[in-house]
């Protein structure tokens, strides 16, 4: 089936604009065969597994079809768990962002229903709920599907396996029979296909089945990070793997821009890959990638199809994706050709649904991993370094060298403390102030016990304040601002403390960042205050 961009579609300015804003650049192939059909009006049967892109698949043409200046509801979706009401929910706010005055509210059992009463009566035009709380509000009279003009069943076979087929005819009966209904379902049960003869005008089937699966020789490992802990987490595993040749995969074009600005500016052989590109200039990061040139290559979904390069030892998945198809196409860049390769898989908050989506539709075998440290870092590279030095001692030709050496020692250094000095400053040059056996964190900062206190280039010439600190480095690294602690603005310098844990990753956020237009640098303070 040809590729279908979301530009190809009738679809708002608003809509298109979420939907870049969310990363995805084209039509999954369930939303390629559905969004045309909903569109336009026609009552659907889709049949497409979990973590294929059905939400927006039905998700999109539902929101197209909302009036926000009418606070009734118009869409109802019913779905078969808390969980899965919670996800679709979330994902149909990020799609309607751009539209105001548009309302989402998942309903649920668990979550105390004064707080959904008082959600319905401020207005929501969509409602994303389990049948049974949806019933309890009909009952009750705070839900009303007399307006609705689209009704879905997500997961339907799930819904019918739990016992929700009356609910579910209930809910249906009360929809008005010129709404449009569309169904989405894994499997095609008898009952599935009866309830749609009742509920459903002359349907149209569409099927996708998933050909692709993971390929075994891959090792697949995800870490649980913050947002803001990703980019030292991605540093420390390529510094702990070295691959040779790595993909990492960004969700949308400017992250892929960010990302490899940190990278080049942390000294890694990095460029970026995607749709803004010119041919001429994805021609040429390509040939840089395949030559060497470069070592990372970050790249959004769309740009690296096509990617025909053999010896990828490692693919990250730096933003996880949005459809399980789209992580087996991405680990499927490395173990080619017979070789082995590893895929790393960042996850944070609700991307645990998509993680868990992906495992239940790949049956992978993805293992969590500690994030590495930077001792674990440090030993890896040590142990790396004196492997060479090995190597160098067996394959002699070392005359030379041992002459400068005799010549250098005397009677007050060993050849154990030459040594240990040349290794000390190999790893300083490798890795910076990281040792074997110790995280590197600042110390003698002046700062309170658990805090940090950093240096920062800016003052009170430039205008600024402690609000502009506080909402940079928050906005910037995801800290909560009431983590930062003590603030000290100078003329021309200021002084922040920030908890221990958290100083690495802001120094190597904020350097180079901006507050009011000025460029920030940013280290560890000492104990005694500068001007």
């Amino acid at each position: 089936m040809e590729t279908l961009r979301f530009e190809e579609l009738s679809l708002s300015k608003e809509i298109l604009k979420a939907i870049e804003e969310m990363g995805f650049e084209e039509a999954s192939p369930i939303q390629a065969l559905a969004i045309p059909h909903i569109l336009e009006g026609r009552d659907v049967i889709g049949q497409a597994q979990t973590g294929t892109g059905k939400t927006a698949a039905f998700g999109i043409p539902l929101l197209e079809r909302i009036d926000p200046r009418e606070k009734d509801i118009q869409g109802i979706i019913l779905c078969p768990t808390r969980e899965l009401a919670i996800q679709v929910a979330e994902e149909l706010t990020q799609l309607s962002s751009r539209k105001r005055g548009l309302y989402v509210l998942p309903v649920y059992g668990g979550q105390p229903i004064d707080r959904q009463f008082k959600a319905l009566r401020r207005g929501a035009q969509v409602v994303v709920g389990t049948p049974g709380r949806v019933m309890d509000h009909m009952e009750r009279g705070t839900i009303n599907l007399s307006t609705v003009r689209m009704a879905v069943l997500d997961e339907a076979d799930e819904m019918l396996d739990m016992g929700f087929r009356d609910d579910i005819e209930h809910i249906l009966g009360q929809v008005p029979k010129e709404a449009q209904t569309v169904f989405f379902s894994a499997t095609m049960p008898p009952a599935i296909l009866d309830m749609a003869q009742r509920f459903l005008k002359t349907p149209e089937f569409l099927k996708v089945t998933q050909k692709q699966v993971t390929v075994p020789s891959i090792e697949q490992i995800y870490y649980e990070v913050r947002p803001f802990q990703k980019l030292e987490a991605l540093c420390r595993v390529l510094d702990l793997y070295n691959p040779k040749r790595a993909i990492v995969f960004c969700s949308t074009k400017r992250g892929v821009d960010e990302l490899t600005q940190h990278l080049q500016g942390r000294g890694y052989q990095a460029d970026g890959l995607h749709g803004n590109l010119n041919q001429s200039q994805r021609d040429r990061v390509m040939a840089r990638f395949r030559s060497n040139g470069i070592e990372i290559l970050v790249a959004t979904d769309v740009a690296a199809r096509g990617i025909d390069v053999d010896d990828v030892e490692a693919v990250v998945n730096y933003d996880i994706p949005n459809a399980v198809e789209h992580y087996v196409h991405r680990i499927g860049r490395t173990g080619r050709a017979g070789r082995s390769g590893r895929a790393f898989t960042f996850v944070s908050g609700r991307d645990f649904y998509k993680l868990r989506d992906i495992k239940k539709f790949t049956k992978a075998h993805i293992v969590q991993h500690q994030v590495p440290t930077s001792s674990d870092v440090a030993t890896v590279k040590t142990n790396q370094l004196l492997a060479e030095v090995r190597r160098h001692i067996e394959a002699g030709e070392l005359e030379k060298y041992t002459d400068i050496v005799e010549s250098f020692l005397d009677e007050d250094v060993t050849t154990v403390d030459m040594a240990a000095a040349l290794l000390k400053l190999l790893m300083r040059r490798e890795l910076g102030d990281a040792v074997p056996g110790g995280e590197k964190t600042p110390a003698g900062t002046g700062a309170e016990p658990g805090m940090v206190r950093l240096f920062l280039n800016v003052g009170r010439k430039m205008r600024v304040t402690a609000r502009d600190i506080v909402g940079a480095i928050a906005g910037e690294t995801g800290i909560p601002g009431r983590m930062i602690g003590a603030i000290d603005i100078r003329d021309r310098v200021s002084f922040v403390e920030v908890p221990a844990d958290y100083a690495q990753e802001v120094i190597s956020v904020m350097n180079g960042n901006q507050i009011r237009g000025f460029r920030l640098g940013v280290e560890p303070a000492t104990p005694r205050d500068r001007e």
